[in-house]
């Protein structure tokens, strides 16, 4: 329920701040007094459409905090949950309206979207009157509020799960006859595909790994032919080994006889001998490792020239051919095992689709056993509202061949105001003051059945009687055990039926250079003393307090 309002430089508001409680609470006092001024503040937090006009002259801003305090499984904070948004604690719902029309929106000092404001601020509050366009003169709400009603909500949700079982199921069958058709309209051009690719037998990574062999290849053979240019140098008929072998042993022959001489280039020789040994075998090593082979450069040329004028060809890169060959297999599979597979998905469509329409006649034979007794319930509220004459139904208009996830029944509200008329949608048919006394009914009867915890009642008892004034209260006060109300009342018959009483008045500050609204919370006494202003209007006699207390005392009984 909401809890605590505060209103800054709104209009003629400078600083208000209201705490409220549960059951009925009346705002009175005279016309222009700024009653509707405080009801347009309210609407500003709970989403409603921003205007410059409502920032009070001279304000930068105006700002609007609604405070609520609801259960923790209340629907609010589910959908607070799902936009990440903090939802312990009290509910705060803050508006900013700029002078230059910009406005600003806040839950729990959180910024969010007016959208998600007003989404949160319907959950919580609904606004009746006898223009209302929000709440139950909208259709759309009308199968949901029957269902509630009857107590079918957990099973419209379950059908709602049916519905999405049914559409996957259909979706996956009309999938699968796509590819189906897609493959057979392609069968010989996949079946060659698959022929080729499997001849082919592509390799995840096998593009790369030739390439590096290839390349490794060709530096092996550039430089084969050098290695053998230099081995043939020190080992081929050119070779200086035999002639430095033959002076180096002449020399050796020497050394007896004149050492100091030979000895020295006798040692050099070897040396250069044993390099030059050394030399040839590393160079006949390195030919080893550099054996190339013409042929298998030339099939790693082929293989790769064959994978990318495969990959060309089915429009995908090399590495992508193993799952180009993989879905054309699982093509070819499915034409061979297609019909069977997609009979199959069919049947489960058709299971899916017969347990939602079995599940849907069940709730639509509900709903009309359940709309039976809400028109009674209804109905039943009417005469004393003075619609003695008028009769409530619950119009309910099947076509299984146009289903939904809520079933196949489309429910509108229908009246006739008077006998013999033509019936016709609530909205369309009733004037403003029955639309408001057939929304009273409603609510009266709805009350704890997909209610907001808090109903704002518009002076809906405009223009009525003083006994149809009293049936009004008398319903209020009914509505204010199950859920809060606020009602805005010139009706004194609805005021004497309040459990708490607030005083809308226009104040002079500043000198008298300019008035504000202020709200007063009325004891026994002073409300006794409004009601019998109501009654009498500006001058208030002692018959008309009197009259105020019987007000009273026959609204406590």
């Amino acid at each position: 329920m909401l809890v605590h309002l505060s209103i800054r430089d709104i209009v003629l508001i400078d600083r208000l701040d209201v705490d409220l409680a549960q059951r009925l609470t009346v705002l009175t006092g005279e016309t222009g007094a700024g009653k509707s001024i405080v009801l347009d503040a309210f609407a500003l937090a709970l989403g409603a459409r921003g205007d410059a006009a409502l920032v009070r002259l001279g304000a930068e801003h105006g700002q609007v905090a609604a405070s609520f305090d609801v259960k923790p499984d209340h629907p609010a904070r589910a959908l607070l949950a799902a936009n990440d948004l903090d939802g312990d604690g009290d509910l705060i719902l803050r508006r900013l309206q700029f002078a230059d029309g910009r406005t600003r929106a806040f839950i729990n000092d959180q910024p969010v979207t007016v959208q998600v404001l007003r989404e949160v601020g319907r959950r919580l509050v609904e606004i009746h009157g006898q223009h209302d366009e929000r709440a139950l003169v909208d259709s759309a709400t009308h199968r949901s509020l029957l269902d509630a009603f009857g107590g079918h909500l957990d099973r419209t949700a379950g059908l709602g799960r049916l519905w999405t079982r049914w559409k996957e199921a259909e979706t996956a069958a009309a999938s699968e006859r796509e590819r189906l058709a897609r493959a057979f309209a392609e069968a010989d051009y996949i079946r060659n595909a698959v022929e080729e690719l499997t001849g082919l037998a592509p390799q995840a990574g096998e593009e790369q790994t030739l390439a590096d062999r290839r390349a490794a290849l060709m530096r092996a053979e550039k430089a084969a032919d050098d290695l053998r240019d230099a081995h043939d140098a020190l080992a081929g008929s050119a070779s200086p080994v035999p002639t430095l072998s033959a002076a180096l042993r002449r020399l050796e022959r020497r050394v007896a006889e004149a050492g100091d001489l030979v000895g020295q280039p006798v040692k050099a020789l070897d040396q250069a001998l044993q390099s030059i040994e050394e030399a040839r075998a590393g160079l006949e090593a390195a030919l080893g490792l550099a054996n190339f082979d013409p042929k298998e450069l030339e099939k790693i040329e082929e293989r790769l020239f064959s994978l990318r004028a495969a990959a060309r060809k089915y429009g995908a890169t090399v590495e992508q051919l193993p799952a180009v060959a993989v879905r054309f297999k699982s093509d070819l599979e499915a034409i061979d095992r297609g019909a069977e597979q997609l009979a199959a998905l069919d049947a489960a469509a058709g299971e899916a689709e017969k347990t939602f329409r079995a599940a849907a006649e069940a709730l639509s034979q509900a709903r009309r056993k359940a709309a039976t007794a809400l028109d009674a319930a209804v109905n039943g509220e009417l005469a004393p509202l003075k619609l003695e004459r008028a009769e409530f139904q619950s119009h309910i208009e099947s076509d299984p061949a146009a289903p939904g996830p809520e079933g196949f029944d489309r429910v509108e509200f229908w009246v006739r105001t008077n006998p013999g008329a033509r019936p016709g949608p609530l909205m369309k048919v009733a004037s403003g003051g029955e639309l408001a006394r057939f929304l009273l009914a409603l609510k009266v009867v709805l009350a704890d059945r997909g209610s907001a915890p808090t109903l704002v009642f518009d002076e809906i008892d405009t223009a009525v009687g003083g006994a149809v004034s009293d049936a009004i209260g008398a319903r209020l006060a009914r509505l204010g055990v199950k859920v809060q109300v606020l009602a805005v009342t010139h009706a004194p018959q609805v005021a004497a039926r309040a459990e708490h009483h607030f005083l809308v008045v226009k104040e002079s500050i500043d000198g008298a250079k300019r008035v504000a609204t202020r709200m007063r919370a009325l004891d026994p006494a002073t409300k006794r003393e409004e009601i019998a202003r109501m009654l009498a209007g500006a001058e208030v006699t002692e018959e008309a307090r009197k009259a105020a207390e019987r007000l009273i005392a026959g609204a406590a009984r």
